[in-house]
């Protein structure tokens, strides 16, 4: 009975499987599975493994020997790595084999381990886009912290107006020094204001230039006036 049906599965899979199918022995023979991947360059081989079956005896009373080896002519991918994915594979059919055991079950695992490992892939490409998502998000954010301003609120504005007075203040002394410095460069000394108390205690309050052509003109009138009263 076992026998049988291990022939009979067998010549179903050559017509399934015309090239991807090589014997091993009257039990044995590999599958070589190719991944259909999205966007994969359609100039390089695509990633493949091969699936090693073995019939017991039973089968399909019970499970066939399955083995999962790098295909020779595979391409590489950097989202999948026959070595390191084969016992997840090997573990995500577990289920499909329980279910069709006592029926010809080749061809579902091959289905399965193809899905899955298409699936494992997408979600390893879908975890590197989303990284990438991700570090371009935050460089926009960092960029666009230059163009936000800090809310205002009582405390952050007394701050401000505290550092713009100080600025204003620095600015102020700047200025003076340079001025200073400019005169001094000059040998020009600044001249001094006198208050009126000043002035007076030295007695220069009211006199004028000593050079003045009208310095005679007021006594001139003031003796006139005297003279006329007499």
């Amino acid at each position: 009975m076992g026998r049988e049906e291990q022939v009979e599965e067998r010549e179903v899979l050559d017509s399934i499987f015309p090239e991807e199918i090589t014997d091993v022995s009257e039990t044995e023979f590999r599958i070589s599975i190719a991944l259909d991947i999205p966007d994969y360059p359609e100039d390089e081989e695509p990633p493949k493994f091969l699936l090693a079956v073995r019939y017991p005896e039973e089968y399909p009373d019970v499970a066939p020997g399955l083995e999962i080896m790098a295909a020779p002519d595979g391409g590489a991918t950097e989202h999948f790595d026959t070595g390191d994915d084969r016992e997840h594979l090997l573990a995500s059919v577990e289920e499909t084999i329980q279910e069709n055991m006592g029926m010809a079950m080749v061809f579902t695992i091959v289905s399965s381990l193809k899905d899955a490992a298409e699936q494992l892939v997408q979600e390893r490409k879908d975890a590197v886009a989303r990284a990438d998502e991700e570090r371009r998000a935050a460089a926009e954010r960092e960029e666009n912290k230059k163009f936000q301003g800090t809310p205002v609120n009582p405390e952050t504005f007394l701050r401000w107006r505290e550092g713009f007075l100080r600025e204003q203040e620095e600015q102020r002394a700047r200025e003076e020094e340079e001025r200073l410095a400019e005169l001094k460069k000059a040998r020009v000394k600044e001249p001094v204001k006198l208050t009126g108390r000043q002035l007076w205690e030295r007695g220069l309050a009211g006199k004028v230039d000593e050079g003045d052509e009208d310095d005679d003109g007021p006594a001139e009138e003031m003796e006139k006036l005297t003279v006329e009263a007499a």
